[in-house]
């Protein structure tokens, strides 16, 4: 649990992404098995324990410390693991500090994965007294599955393949095929066995990735280079079928396909594909919002099967049969795929078209056209691009529509994580109805350093109630909040949420009083 901690440590504080690589690839390198294994997938986020809640956790350090002198400790802090390592009672007489004394990683997962709801705080705590505050906090961190070391699954992945010498993408493609605490895939990747995912014909092969258009990359689409096809509302998959394997992968190789049935009873192929998740009735698509009714579940109901019906809107084929097809150009597959899909005719799929345009001009209406259309915006290719890994620059970009804007009110602020722990940083903000300001969505990003601190102070000078963590703030300041869409939800109090929230800039010489109405912002439902 020591080392654990002590990547943990290195990892929050050092600020560059190669600094981080360096020191996973140390932590991978001198960590025996499991513990290396288990490190990695609190890491990528695979490593979930149920019972172990925060409101758990709280409750435990309440039969420890004063309850006021807690209550204010945490406001300060404001991150509940750091607050309860620092504070928790350990001394000498538990062991605490002594390395001896503290639990292995292995010895944690272990206990946690096989203990009953009944049992689990007390196996916290009794770790808690072994350990220093260091080692409190790891702890904590890695039961609540709050990490938060700017360490992305792509990171680690890439950090395996920097200590491996094996190509990332080879990484990526296995991934699908091992689980923690990942024997196999070290075993691989240490040169003593073979390819985990041998003999598994329907495994994930890393998507290939746009980078983001900036205006002035416009000029240079050329239509004699570039393809143009419309970016659609959904979530990116692959499509991954042979013999009786039928798999959809999402976009970081997550096997989701028992929440679709509707797509993976109609994958009798042989074939990759790389397409776009999206809900459709009667041939239109329905907004995002729908699709979210069908993510992050477990099981899906017959009911939801018909009130959300899944398709899929192809854009690619990688694979047809045992055919590698991703050395050809673009243009080549795109033949491909044509006449696959000709030969097959996947129910619940279809193509997405290619766009004409004449030209930048052309291009820049099609793309301003993109929102009435209720289409995300443009994506370009170039006609000779290979299928890559990753995201290279060059062959692909995506031009989104552009960002809808409302003055909103600032209502509520909670503080952040990490390196924000110290500050108010995640806000939720509303507008009027009547008399009365209603939610309409929160964000955390969209201002700089300096700014972040001109609005923490802000939120504590004009606090006028608090809820452990968050305080609500009296209606003084307005945010300019731009978005990507806003649609019906029962989250909020106001009816509607915004999806991309993000503070675009400080109206501080906006008085609160003209700040937008709800009847704006509902008029721009499913825009």
């Amino acid at each position: 649990m020591n080392r654990f901690a002590a990547l943990i440590d290195a990892l929050a504080f050092m600020p560059s992404r190669n600094g981080k690589i360096r020191l996973l690839v140390d932590h991978f390198a001198h960590t025996p098995d499991p513990d290396r294994g288990w490190a990695l997938a609190a890491l990528t986020g695979t490593l979930v324990f149920a019972e172990a809640k925060p409101a758990a956790i709280r409750r435990l350090a309440a039969t420890r410390v004063d309850a006021e002198l807690f209550a204010w400790s945490y406001d300060y802090v404001g991150d509940l693991a750091e607050t309860v390592a620092l504070i928790w009672p350990g001394g000498p007489e538990h062991g605490a500090g002594d390395p001896a004394a503290a639990p292995g990683l292995d010895e944690v997962v272990t206990a946690l994965q096989g203990a009953r709801r009944a049992d689990v705080m007390e196996l916290v705590e009794g770790w808690l007294d072994r350990l220093d505050a260091s080692g409190r906090y790891a702890l904590l961190k890695l039961i609540t599955g709050a990490l938060r070391v700017g360490v992305s699954a792509r990171l680690a992945k890439t950090a395996l393949a920097a200590w491996s010498g094996v190509a990332l993408h080879d990484v990526e493609e296995v991934w699908h095929a091992v689980t923690p605490p990942y024997g196999t895939l070290f075993a691989w990747l240490d040169g003593r066995a073979g390819r985990p995912d041998a003999g598994t014909g329907a495994g994930f092969r890393p998507l290939m990735l746009a980078t983001a258009a900036e205006e002035g990359d416009a000029a240079s689409f050329d239509p004699g280079d570039w393809c143009a096809e419309w970016k659609w509302d959904g979530i990116r998959v692959q499509l991954a079928a042979r013999g009786a394997e039928r798999r959809i992968y999402s976009r970081t190789g997550d096997d989701v396909s028992a929440v679709f049935p509707d797509v993976t009873d109609h994958m009798s192929f042989d074939a990759v594909l790389d397409g776009e998740l999206l809900v459709v009735r009667d041939g239109t698509v329905a907004p995002f919002n729908d699709l979210q009714q069908r993510l992050n579940r477990k099981t899906v109901t017959a009911a939801m099967l018909r009130a959300y019906p899944a398709f899929v809107r192809l854009y690619d084929i990688l694979f047809e049969g045992a055919e590698d097809l991703r050395p050809l150009p673009f243009v080549a597959r795109r033949a491909r795929l044509e006449h696959w899909y000709e030969a097959v005719r996947p129910r619940r799929m279809d193509l997405s078209p290619l766009v004409p345009f004449a030209g930048p001009e052309d291009l820049a209406a099609l793309r301003d056209g993109a929102r009435e259309a209720g289409i995300e915006g443009l994506m370009l290719k170039r006609r000779d691009s290979p299928y890559v890994a990753g995201r290279p620059r060059g062959p692909w970009f995506k031009w989104k529509r552009g960002a809808l804007t409302v003055d909103a009110v600032l209502m509520y602020a909670q503080r952040g994580h990490g390196k924000r722990s110290s500050f108010y940083s995640d806000f939720t903000f509303g507008v009027w109805r009547g008399e009365e300001l209603v939610p309409v969505g929160k964000a955390y990003f969209g201002f700089t350093d300096a700014e972040l601190v001109e609005l923490d102070r802000w939120v504590r000078a004009h606090t006028v109630r608090r809820f452990g963590p968050v305080r609500e703030v009296a209606p003084g300041l307005v945010l300019e909040v731009a978005f990507d869409s806003v649609n019906r939800s029962t989250r909020h109090k106001s009816g509607v949420a915004m999806r991309f929230p993000r503070v675009h800039r400080i109206r501080w010489d906006k008085p609160p009083g003209e700040a937008d109405r709800l009847e704006t912002v509902e008029s721009l439902v499913d825009r």
